[in-house]
Order: structure tokens, then C-alpha cells, then sequence
């Protein structure tokens, strides 16, 4: 493990987020809400903390390994967490447990809060809410990508650590930079597209550039207690169907369809295909289910409600029209299945993925055929390729520690004082990035204990990481030399 290159990047990334801090500084002077010091000192922080970090090891310039990779990214968010932390802390007076609990939340596209009375906090301090969403959203480590080869430091295994999905090892240019740098234009622009949606649409500048961030990241947070339902407008539900579907797609498959100027990649991709299917069924489902229960009055607003939650929880995304938790019969566990499947690889949702559900599908249906046919050869194929074992057991792998891990949270969170329904839910919104959850954390988090809260960012961390990333650290043999 090369310990000193490792502290000398960690130092080169705290140096270049405490940047990040200053849109906040220029929003609290517009606005003249008395958080500029807070955000200044948190600069000042965290621009300290990373040169205390950098200096001493300036000169160690150690390529950095797979290995060392998983480190970096895993402690890397962990620490991000903490500084992005700092305006909560200084500025809103939160506890340490909230305030990490609210950062690592944003971070990592959750969604999930602690903090009440959105509406009546500093305009900087609910931008602070966003943008650390909309860096969340595509993978501040990827980000640092495109520029630490600038400042000579090789990227590769960090990218290979961060990014997800079965094909994470595919790069969509010949170079590593250009492949972050591509991603991000992408992202860019899909947020520039949706702020100015939502400004036409009605929103206030301020809101519609904060919701942009959080929608394209399939974030979640709001600057308003009542989430999208605050402007009760189906135009600006319309919008936010749009780009939360849009954050779903796998970033390669938006990239090859603007360069190729066509939208044949989408439809020749097959899990955006399935996406589409998986939308389709859901909203179905729970449009019939909302009409024949007499949810809603007449079918019009049961498929405008069924179509903004479906797509919401979908995305992992977390933005609510209406309580769902309180919708009746069968609609709420539906919605839950829906978050653990979750979007494409390559996008910025949560959940298992799509193509995961897809492989380990045509999996059970492989074991059915070769019981029946026990001479048979199979192969599984997707889009017409076959796929190698190595992956097939890397997705098998993924599915097992997933699923294992979100019950013995449950049952720690149970252990730690919740009820069954609560507890699953709390799992539900962390572990899959989705922000709602069911019983007592339907709303927020703020009613519960310190130790519910650890747990939740332990889960938010295992969603954001992919499982294997993180939970790697815990095995013995990842230390051994």
C-alpha cells in the first residue's frame, strides 16, 4: 500500500473541493443570509486540511494500484463527507451525527434528511444541499479524474474503483480524462437543459438551477419541506419525469447517441430497453392500483401521481408528490421492488441495476433449461454477446452481499429501535439511495437515534460504492501483502 501517495492525493483532492465552497460564499452575499464566514471558514478548512495533507508528501508520486484504488475512493467519500459536513455544523449548529448524516446523504445521491424547515433556511445553505448532490451525481472521484492527470497523477484505478456497472472496465475514448471529461460535458448539459425547463416552466431561478442539480443527479433534495409538490405544477412534474428517466440511462449510452447525433443507441441497448419495460409495467400497475383503490378522484390523477412516484423511486431519485408510504394495499411494496432494481448501470441512480436483474434472470433460466437438459451447453447472451462466467459470478457475488447486507441492517436497525416496518424502510432509503423511506422514517430521519443514523451511512455508503468497494476493506486478506 503506498501510504504517502495516497495521503499526498487525498491532500490534492481536499485542496480542489474546498473551491466548491465558494458558489456558496457568492450565494450568501446575494442573498445576505450571514453564512458567507460559515462557507469562508469552511474553505479555509478544508483548503488547510489538504495542504497539511499534500505538502509533506509532495514528492511521493507512487502509481497508484487497484488495490490502493478501493482506498482511496472509499475513504475519499468518507472524507468528503466530513468536510462537505462543516456548513451544517458551523452554520446550522448541527450535531456531528446530523451533520455527516445530511453530507454523506448529498454525496452519495441519497436523498434522505435530517433537517426540517427547508423552507425557512439560508439560501446558501439549501445550495450547499444541492450542489453536493449534483457532485455526487456523476462521481466527484471521476471529476478529479479529468484533472489529477494534469497535476501528474494517474487515474485510471480510481476510475475503475468509482465507476459501476457490469461494463465498468469499457472506456468511451481512448484516454481515461478524455472519458471523465466526456461524462461531465454530458451531465452539464443535461443540468443546463433542465434548469432552464424548470425556469420556463415557472420556477424561480434560484429553485429551478437547485432542482436541476438534484433531478440530472437523481438526488432528491429540495429547497422546500414539501418536495416538487410545492409547486403543485404538472409541467414541472412532466420536466422532472423527463430528466430523472434521462439521469437513469447509462452516462456511455447518452455519449454515443450525441456523438452519433441519433437515438438509435437507446433503442438498440438492451437494458435501456428493459428500463423502459421495467417504467412501463410499473406505472401500469400502480395507475391501476391508485384508480380501482379510489385513491384519486377519476384516472387522470391517479396516472399523474403513479407516473411522477414510479419514475422517482425508479431513479432512486427520492422527489415526492404524495406519501406513498400511506398509499394503500400492495402499492408501497411495489414501489420498494422497484427501488431495488433501480436504473442502468453507468447512471447516477441506486439499486441493484437493471443489468444485473437482467443477467441474473436469463442465470435462473439457464439452471431451468440444463435441469431439464442436463447434456445441454448454455450460454448466456445479452445484446447478442455472450457473457463470460467471471462476470456472471461477479453479478451473482454483487446480488448476494447486496441482498445480505440490507437484512442484517434491518436487523441492526431493529436492535437499535425501530419497528420491522420502519427498520426495512430506513434500509430501503439508504441502501438503494432513495431518500423516502416507510413508518418512522417516511419523512426524515431526524426522529431517529445517533446509532440509526450510522447505520444509515453505512448503507448509503455500501448503495453509492456498489458493495464491493467498500465491504473489500472488511476482508482480511485485502490487507495482507
Amino acid at each position: 500500500m503506498h501510504w504517502r501517495a495516497i495521503t499526498r492525493l487525498f491532500g490534492i483532492l481536499m485542496m480542489l473541493y474546498s473551491l466548491s465552497f465558494l458558489p456558496s460564499v457568492g450565494i450568501a452575499i446575494l442573498y445576505d443570509d450571514g453564512q458567507a464566514i460559515i462557507f469562508g471558514l469552511s474553505l479555509l478548512i478544508t483548503f488547510v486540511g489538504g495542504l497539511f495533507l499534500w505538502f509533506p508528501n509532495i514528492r511521493q508520486r507512487a502509481e497508484l494500484s487497484v488495490r490502493d484504488g478501493f482506498l482511496v475512493v472509499t475513504l475519499f467519500w468518507a472524507i468528503l463527507g466530513m468536510v462537505g459536513a462543516l456548513p451544517f455544523i458551523l452554520g446550522l449548529h448541527l450535531s456531528i451525527t446530523d451533520a455527516v448524516f445530511e453530507s454523506i446523504s448529498g454525496f452519495t445521491t441519497t436523498g434522505a434528511t435530517v433537517i426540517a424547515g427547508l423552507d425557512q433556511l439560508p439560501p446558501s445553505i439549501l445550495y450547499h444541499r444541492q450542489q453536493i448532490q449534483w457532485l455526487g451525481g456523476m462521481g466527484v472521484i471521476v471529476l478529479a479524474v479529468a484533472i489529477l492527470p494534469l497535476l501528474g497523477v494517474g487515474g485510471m484505478q480510481l476510475y475503475r474503483a468509482e465507476a459501476s456497472g457490469v461494463a465498468k472496465q469499457e472506456k468511451i475514448t481512448p484516454r481515461i480524462a478524455e472519458t471523465a471529461r466526456a461524462l461531465w460535458i454530458i451531465y452539464l448539459v443535461l443540468t443546463l437543459a433542465c434548469a432552464i425547463a424548470y425556469w420556463i416552466a415557472g420556477m424561480n431561478l434560484f429553485d429551478a438551477v437547485g432542482h436541476a442539480f438534484t433531478t440530472v443527479a437523481t438526488g432528491g433534495f429540495s429547497t422546500h419541506d414539501a418536495s416538487i409538490a410545492h409547486f403543485n405544477s404538472i409541467a414541472i412534474e412532466i420536466i422532472a419525469i423527463v430528466f430523472m428517466l434521462a439521469g437513469g440511462v447509462n452516462f456511455a449510452i447518452h455519449f454515443v447517441a450525441w456523438r452519433r447525433m441519433t437515438l438509435r443507441p437507446y433503442v438498440n441497448d438492451p437494458e435501456v430497453r428493459s428500463y423502459g419495460y421495467i417504467f412501463m409495467l410499473g406505472l401500469l400497475i400502480i395507475t391501476l392500483s391508485l384508480y380501482l383503490a379510489g385513491e384519486y378522484t377519476g384516472a387522470s390523477s391517479s396516472l399523474r401521481y403513479a407516473a411522477f412516484q414510479v419514475t422517482s423511486i425508479l431513479t432512486s431519485t427520492g422527489f415526492t408528490t404524495a406519501d406513498f408510504s400511506l398509499w394503500p394495499l400492495h402499492i408501497p411494496l411495489v414501489l420498494v421492488i422497484l427501488s431495488f432494481t433501480g436504473s442502468c448501470a453507468g447512471s447516477t441512480a441506486g439499486g441493484i441495476k437493471i443489468i444485473r436483474i437482467i443477467l441474473l434472470a436469463k442465470l435462473g433460466l439457464r439452471q431451468l433449461f440444463q435441469l431439464a437438459h442436463p447434456q445441454a451447453i448454455s450460454v448466456v447472451k445479452l445484446g447478442g454477446k455472450a457473457i463470460s462466467e467471471e462476470v456472471l459470478y461477479s453479478v451473482w457475488g454483487f446480488y448476494v452481499l447486496y441482498i445480505v447486507t440490507a437484512l442484517l441492517l434491518t436487523v441492526a436497525m431493529m436492535a437499535a429501535g425501530l419497528d420491522l416496518e420502519s427498520a426495512f424502510g430506513a434500509v430501503v432509503a439508504t441502501i438503494n439511495l432513495l431518500g423516502p423511506g416507510l413508518g418512522d422514517v417516511a419523512s426524515n430521519f431526524s426522529g431517529v437515534n445517533a446509532v440509526i443514523k450510522w447505520l444509515g451511512v453505512f448503507g448509503m455508503l455500501v448503495g453509492r460504492l456498489e458493495v464491493f468497494t467498500l465491504l473489500i476493506l472488511f476482508l482480511p486478506a485485502y490487507w495482507r501483502h
